[in-house]
């Protein structure tokens, strides 16, 4: 290179550094950047329903959850220039000079200013040192920047533009904030459903307590319209919907997460469809449309479904069935969109009274008495008891096929049948027609996850406690007045107090960030992971007071669990969206095994799944069995699911429903014999749990109970609740630990005998 054009470039490169470097520090220090003002508000956390009642400001976003990228240390592309046009850099000197930058607290408050909290300020300053001392040549601006400092040329300070660009590349949101903010503002999701909003919509809510009618009122609209959707919470309430309309000659469809039915041979769409509420279209025209449990709009898992419904439906009525503690807050949504509500109320068809004593003993129960549980292992350990009194119980919980909670509702319910007592959790408070006399609460705590994702032991709300007391006496059923109590003494009067109180009103809405939102977060943040685009997604959402964000803890343990597959993002957050239970081991696992047979664009064949589930499955021999089976049909179900997202790659469904149909018909029939399995189980597990033999005999299943009801007070217990440990594992565990023990104590005693015969040689 000549000397001349050495000068001349050195010229032309130094103007542009003095214009450059004043223009950004103008920029930074008054702001004008686009990430100046990122973090000048506080607002409330979203992750619950708690929210502001005037959150339009821009909320402080959570910077632990910005992942750094990683960066190669590679070569500038402009080679050496910076060398030849000033000189070779000390690393010794540039590790003072970076160190004595850091240190400023103007820089510190600068770079806050653009975004840079202190975390981030640190993590960004590492890398940015690490850059400077191990890149084997420097951008040519930097290089004569450090080297001007060096020479007492320059101020420390102008290394400020140089760090935020390496800063922003370190961290790409700061470089786009405020398009993220745009994409993340969920203040005015009525805006969402342009073809709702095209259309005056008359809104009528019957409100009142359970078995008041205000339902059977909501569907015999329904039934009378042209068209209509119906939106229930549950499989269980839409299959009742559709096979009530089809029996009264009106043509219906049916549409849940894993099943589609339509009663046209032809395959034409009815006029009529009933829907679990997340599977509703929000761009089909109705002329009725029904949203049952619309209180659910405050669920803070699910939520969102209810408000989408709710707000983008296009119905030219909307008939909502709720408590009444939803009706000023309905009223309030409903004013953002312009339509006014028309409130009928009911009141409970048949009385219920709380009685004055407690059961205490299983010796008092009466016919159509109903034991609830909140806990599966309660349900086992209580069943076991009745059955050694010589009764038949039923049982019902959640995490039984729809067709044997039927048919143990059934065998309830037969007049002719020796069953006449039902033990059973919540999953009763919705969508099962029972004869009930008496309600019974084993217990008040509920094990929740509360707005933080965190586990926690919570005595149950007024409403959800309304929900499960109203089952009994029920106006279809032959005992025309209910009662309810308590199993313990001490239970009773907390029960009264719950029961005293009114509902609390709804005051928020559930929302959810939908998988456009998401793709274009990925389009500005393309090396986040799905976990992490959610997770920056609610830090910087706004919401109004009207709404909260639904705890997405579910959705971010199916995506961190998935991160490590290729997938498309659309395909990904539809597997993330799958509902599954995640204390199932083997859904979780076979979950896994679908997503990578997706990703290596295999079709998952009748034959690939019958391998998978080892199919066909021997009736359960104890509880463990059949807790497999039941997992087995929340596989299959997981198949029908992906099924309707991803047909080409699921393609067996007609094959798949004929087998959960007769695993539904095995696991029935397991359940029947449930008292059976329990003692089976008994005596498999005793022994690995060194239970004493005095109790394996107790009539009331004491032993049995030791292992299934899993009480806190032992971390062994903890685990085998939570599907992390099985017997097996526990007893091998136990032969491991006694194995260790033996031989921590013989290399105590080996080292007891050499200490004494080194000092015997001594002395």
């Amino acid at each position: 290179m000549s000397v001349n054009r050495c000068l001349h470039l050195f010229s032309r490169l130094r103007r542009h550094l003095n214009t450059r470097t004043v223009r950004m520090a103008r920029s930074s220090c008054h702001g004008s950047s686009s990430s100046s003002s990122v973090f000048l508000h506080r607002e409330q956390p979203l992750c619950g329903p708690v929210s502001s009642r005037n959150s339009s400001s821009s909320r402080t976003p959570d910077t632990s959850l910005f992942i750094p990228v990683t960066l190669k240390n590679e070569p500038s592309a402009e080679g050496s220039v910076g060398a030849e046009l000033t000189q070779n850099l000390d690393k010794s000197e540039l590790l003072k000079i970076v160190n004595r930058f850091y240190k400023r607290k103007e820089m510190q408050k600068l770079a806050a200013d653009n975004g840079l909290d202190a975390r981030l300020f640190h993590q960004a300053f590492i890398n940015f040192r690490k850059y400077i001392l191990e890149v084997a040549s420097l951008p040519a601006d930097l290089h004569i920047i450090l080297s001007d400092i060096c020479c007492g040329a320059g101020h420390i300070d102008d290394i400020y533009p140089y760090f935020m660009r390496h800063a922003k590349q370190v961290f790409p949101m700061l470089d786009c904030m405020d398009d993220l903010r745009k994409i993340s503002d969920l203040r005015v999701p009525a805006n969402w459903y342009p073809e709702a909003r095209a259309i005056q919509r008359k809104v009528i809510f019957h409100a009142g307590p359970t078995n008041s009618g205000k339902t059977y009122h909501a569907i015999q609209r329904y039934l009378a319209a042209k068209s209509g959707v119906y939106c229930g919470p549950l499989k269980l309430l839409a299959h009742e919907i559709f096979e009530k309309s089809n029996q009264a000659g009106v043509p219906c469809d049916l549409v849940t997460g894993e099943e589609r039915t339509f009663v046209n041979t032809d395959g034409r769409v009815s006029g009529h469809v009933a829907c679990t509420i997340e599977m509703c279209s929000v761009t089909t025209p109705y002329e009725v449309a029904v949203i049952d449990e619309i209180q659910m709009i405050r669920d803070t898992s699910r939520g969102w479904a209810w408000t989408r419904a709710l707000l983008g439906l296009c119905a030219e009525e909307i008939h909502l069935c709720g408590e009444t503690a939803a009706i000023n807050f309905v009223r309030e949504l409903m004013y953002t969109t312009g339509e006014e509500v028309e409130v009928h109320t009911y009141q409970r068809l048949t009385p219920f009274s709380i009685l004055n004593s407690a059961v205490e003993s299983l010796d008092n129960l009466r016919a159509g008495d109903c034991i609830v549980c909140f806990s599966k292992n309660d349900i086992y350990s209580i069943s076991r008891q009745i059955e050694a009194r010589g009764l038949e119980c039923a049982v019902i919980y959640g995490s039984l096929p729809p067709g044997t909670k039927l048919s143990q509702a059934k065998k309830f319910n037969d007049p002719d049948d020796p069953c006449k007592i039902l033990v059973a959790t919540d999953a009763i408070g919705m969508g099962l027609n029972l004869s009930i006399k008496r309600i019974i609460f084993n217990s008040l705590v509920k094990p929740n996850v509360n707005e933080k994702g965190e586990k926690q032991m919570d005595t149950i709300s007024t409403s959800h406690a309304l929900q499960i007391a109203g089952r009994a006496g029920r106006f279809s059923s032959k005992f025309k007045e209910g009662q309810v109590t308590t199993m313990h003494r001490d239970d009773l009067p907390v029960l009264k107090e719950i029961l005293s109180h009114t509902v609390e009103p709804i005051e928020t809405a559930g929302l959810h960030p939908t998988a456009e939102q998401i793709e274009m977060f990925a389009y500005h943040l393309p090396d986040a992971t799905l976990s992490n685009l959610v997770d920056i997604f609610v830090s910087l959402s706004q919401v109004d007071g009207l709404y909260f964000v639904c705890n997405i803890d579910d959705f971010k343990f199916l995506a961190d669990m998935i991160q490590h597959i290729p997938l498309n993002l659309r395909s990904r957050y539809v597997f993330c969206t799958a509902p599954i239970n995640k204390k199932q081991p083997f859904v979780c696992t076979s979950f896994l095994k679908f997503t990578r047979q997706f990703s290596r664009d295999e079709p998952l064949t009748f034959d690939w799944i019958c391998r998978h589930v080892n199919w066909p499955l021997a009736p359960p021999k104890n509880i463990k069995d059949l807790v497999h089976l039941e997992a087995v049909h929340d596989v299959l179900d997981l198949y029908l699911w992906l099924s309707y997202r991803f047909m080409d790659m699921f393609p067996d469904t007609a094959l798949v429903r004929e087998i959960q149909r007769e695993l539904d018909a095995t696991i029935q029939e397991g359940v029947r014999n449930i008292t059976r399995l329990i003692r089976a189980t008994d005596l498999a597990i005793t022994s690995p749990l060194q239970t004493p033999k005095s109790h394996v005999g107790r009539s009331s299943g004491v032993a049995s109970t030791r292992f299934l009801q899993t009480a806190d007070s032992s971390l062994a217990d903890r685990l085998v609740r939570d599907g992390l440990l099985t017997s097996e594992m526990l007893q091998q565990l136990q032969r491991e630990w006694s194995k260790g023990q033996e031989e921590s104590t013989n290399r105590f005693e080996l080292n007891v005998n050499t200490n004494k015969d080194k000092r015997k040689k001594r002395k």
